[in-house]
């Protein structure tokens, strides 16, 4: 059904099919007792493995979940809820409402499973993302936000925005997201750098500690990190206390030759797997698997999952993938992944984060002296 619905779609412009989207899934939200029925069927009643996570205090019902920039200003949580998603993260919000880029700004790549947009953190502030998470009755799951600065802000005046953005919207999210690794937005990526991280991230922790003690503080970062800038990244959030870190956003690379390859902005979908991927292994590397990781990146299949479940993510979320294999997407996931979690000997979804570790770690003890 979804991709007779899906060809129609991709008939419009990339962001016109996306505010439609948006739509009947802001309409489903006004009907809380159909939203209920379709995330009771959406999750698995007999699974064979155990799918719960918990990380940072937090129970996620399975791995699958959704990331940010699907549903910038929390108009249809609840309708992204209904599609069975363990957590929604929404955002990237800014303090100040801002237009984003100029358009076109989101282009598709069908050939590769793939976008490129540089929406430019385009969402109407704020206050108005409050507003709508206020008007919220159910909360059947983790509900994230992501924080970011407006484009007219100094970057040395960035950490007033995203304080400015906990005030907000802390109180209103069970965790919260600083993201400093968007590349549609001048010069946020140099957030990253050691020096400049510590600040915010210490401002940021110290805020949400006045706000609503307790909350966990997540960080998203980018692909392109070198291995040893990933290191100092982990090294920075241990230090400041985060609960986190969300693996990874869109890439600036083009591993491909195509027509659209020229277009600036992120890159998401199916290419990014890979670098996630490796991003995610030594974050988990660095951090001996004390720091929890959200993973995200190219989710397309369960298999897909397995693996940044298997590199040290403990959650998974997916953008690009549920554009492109619509509502069905999470309840077809979920429900391969425990299959295919059962057929490999596992219990648990537990059992399986970090895996790839455990195993080279075992075959350094079995590796013979001087080889």
């Amino acid at each position: 059904m979804y991709r007779l619905l899906r060809a129609l779609l991709f008939q419009l412009s990339p962001e016109r099919a996306h505010h439609l989207g948006l739509f009947a899934l802001r309409l489903l939200g006004a009907w809380p007792a159909l939203c209920r029925r379709l995330r009771a069927r959406a999750l698995p009643r007999a699974a064979s493995t155990d799918l719960s996570v918990e990380i940072a205090g937090m129970r996620f019902e399975h791995p699958l979940a959704l990331a940010a920039g699907l549903d910038k200003d929390a108009e249809a949580v609840d309708g992204l809820f209904a599609c069975g998603f363990a957590a929604v993260e929404i955002g990237t919000v800014t303090p100040r409402p801002q237009p984003g880029n100029p358009r076109p700004r989101l282009f598709r790549l069908p050939e590769h499973r793939a976008l490129i947009n540089r929406m430019g953190f385009n969402n109407h502030g704020a206050a108005v993302a409050a507003g709508h998470l206020q008007a919220r009755a159910w909360h059947p799951a983790p509900l994230g936000v992501n924080l970011g600065k407006n484009k007219d802000t100094p970057l040395e005046q960035a950490v007033e925005d995203y304080v400015a953005c906990v005030d907000t919207l802390a109180p209103l999210g069970d965790y919260v997201v600083v993201n400093a690794s968007s590349p549609n937005t001048p010069g946020l990526r140099k957030l990253q750098e050691p020096e400049q991280l510590t600040a915010l991230l210490r401002a940021v922790k110290a805020r949400l500690e006045r706000v609503t003690p307790g909350k966990p503080l997540f960080l998203k970062i980018a692909p392109d990190l070198t291995p040893e800038a990933v290191d100092e990244v982990v090294d920075v959030a241990r230090a400041c206390g985060l609960s986190g870190l969300i693996a990874t956003n869109t890439t600036v690379a083009r591993p491909f030759e195509h027509p659209l390859a020229q277009e600036a902005g992120g890159l998401s979908g199916a290419p990014v797997r890979e670098p996630a991927n490796a991003v995610i292994r030594r974050a988990w590397q660095r951090s001996g698997g004390t720091l929890p990781i959200i993973g995200v990146g190219g989710v397309f299949t369960a298999q897909d999952i397995y693996e940044k479940l298997r590199a040290g993510a403990s959650v998974v979320q997916v953008y690009t993938g549920f554009i492109y294999e619509g509502p069905g997407m999470v309840r077809h996931r979920v429900r391969e992944l425990d299959a295919l979690l059962a057929s490999k000997g596992f219990r648990s979804v537990r059992e399986v984060v970090g895996a790839d570790h455990a195993t080279l770690e075992n075959e350094d003890a079995r590796r013979p002296l001087g080889v």
